[in-house]
C-alpha cells in the first residue's frame, strides 16, 4: 500500500471513537498579536471576520494570495489582551511569511511561540470527562465549549493553559491544550494515568478525512481558490466584512459565478487505496479528478478526498487507475 495511504491501528481508532485519545499536536505553529489595531490587521488579511471576536470566541479562515489562492487556513482565538493563532505544521511557513510582510509590529505586534508553548489533543468520545478529572475546578465549562471557543483554564498541579474546542475532525469531540512548554510532561503525564490513550497523528488523518475535512498541504494548496476547498461551508469566509487580500477573486466567484472544481469525499471499492495524485476518470475515460487523500478506515472501509469536476453529481461513479490497480470510486 501506497506510503501516503493513511492507516491506523484498531486500539487507536477506538480510542478516538470511544474513549479519550492522546496526541501531540506541537508541531502546530502558534503566534500572539496584541496591540490596539491587532485585530483591525487580521481581519484585513484572512478571509473571516476577526474584529467581530469577543474574548474566549474563535473562528477558522484563510489567508490568500492576492489572486485569491490559499497560502494557509488557521483558527484564530480572541482573547482579553489579543489574539492567538494557529496553523498546521505545512501552512505555518506561508502565515509566518505572509505576517512578516503586512504587518506592521509597531502597530500590531506579534510573537510567534511555538517553541515556548506545546500543544497537547485531547480528542474522543470521552475526552471532556477526562478533562473533567484534571481541571482544578472539576467543572464541566470545557464542555459546553462551541465551536472554536477557548477561555484560560487552570489544571491540578497550577499548570495554567489555554483550553481549545476543536473542530478538526468533524463530529469527534475534541480538544486543544495550549501549554508553556515547561508544564507540558506534568499534564500529560495527569492525562496519562486518568486513563488517556497516547495515539499517532495518523488516526486523526484517518477520521479527517472520514469527515471530508481538507489539510492544507495535502487537499489543498496555493493553487486553491476556497471554494474549491469548500472553506464556505466550514465557515472560514465572510462575505460581509471589509477588504483583505484576495477578496475580490473570493467574491467574485460568491456574488457572480462558481468555481469549476471542487473537494469531494469519496469511498473506493475494495482494500487497494489509490496515492495521492491518483487521476480519477468517467466511464468514457475523460480525466474529471484526481485524489488529494485516502485511508482505510476501520470502520467506514476505503475513503477519500478527491478534487472533482462540479458536474461530476453526489453518487456519481468514476474510476481510478494507478500501476496495475484499478479501483471503483463513488462521489459523496
Amino acid at each position: 500500500m501506497a506510503e501516503d495511504v493513511a492507516l491506523v491501528s484498531a486500539a487507536d481508532y477506538d480510542a478516538l471513537r470511544s474513549g479519550a485519545a492522546l496526541v501531540n499536536r506541537s508541531d502546530r505553529g502558534r503566534w500572539r498579536f496584541t496591540g490596539e489595531k491587532a485585530a483591525e490587521t487580521l481581519t484585513g488579511l484572512v478571509t473571516n471576520d476577526v474584529s467581530a471576536l469577543k474574548p474566549c470566541e474563535g473562528l477558522y479562515a484563510a489567508a490568500l494570495t492576492p489572486k485569491g489562492k490559499i497560502v494557509a487556513d488557521l483558527r484564530i482565538f480572541c482573547e482579553s489582551d489579543g489574539f492567538l493563532a494557529d496553523t498546521g505544521a505545512a501552512a505555518a511557513p506561508g502565515w509566518r511569511a505572509m505576517s512578516r510582510k503586512f504587518i506592521n509590529p509597531r502597530v500590531a505586534p506579534f510573537t510567534e511561540i511555538s517553541e515556548q508553548t506545546r500543544d497537547i489533543g485531547v480528542f474522543g468520545a470521552g475526552a471532556a470527562e477526562l478533562l473533567a478529572r484534571v481541571l482544578e475546578d472539576g467543572g464541566s465549562a470545557h464542555s459546553q465549549l462551541s465551536r472554536y471557543s477557548h477561555f484560560r483554564a487552570r489544571f491540578t498541579g497550577g499548570v495554567e493553559a489555554t483550553l481549545i474546542r476543536a473542530m478538526d475532525l468533524g463530529d469527534i469531540p475534541g480538544f486543544d491544550i495550549v501549554v508553556p512548554a515547561e508544564s507540558e510532561e506534568a499534564l500529560r503525564g495527569q492525562l496519562l494515568a486518568l486513563g488517556a490513550l497516547p495515539v499517532s497523528s495518523g488516526v486523526l488523518d484517518v477520521a479527517r478525512i472520514e469527515a471530508g475535512i481538507p489539510e492544507w498541504g495535502v487537499d489543498m494548496n496555493e493553487d486553491t481558490l476556497p471554494q474549491e476547498a469548500n472553506l464556505d461551508d466550514l465557515d472560514a469566509i465572510s462575505y460581509s466584512k471589509g477588504c483583505y487580500v484576495g477578496q475580490e477573486v473570493v467574491a467574485r466567484i460568491h456574488f457572480r459565478g462558481h468555481v469549476n472544481k471542487m473537494l469531494r469525499r469519496v469511498t473506493f471499492d475494495g482494500e487497494q487505496m489509490p496515492p495521492r495524485g491518483t487521476e480519477l476518470v468517467d466511464e468514457s475515460g475523460k480525466a474529471v479528478g484526481d485524489i488529494r487523500s485516502s485511508a482505510l478506515s476501520p470502520r467506514l472501509g476505503g475513503v477519500g478526498i478527491a478534487m472533482v469536476r462540479r458536474e461530476i453529481s453526489p453518487g456519481g461513479k468514476l474510476v481510478a487507475r494507478w500501476e496495475n490497480v484499478t479501483a471503483g470510486v463513488a462521489v459523496a
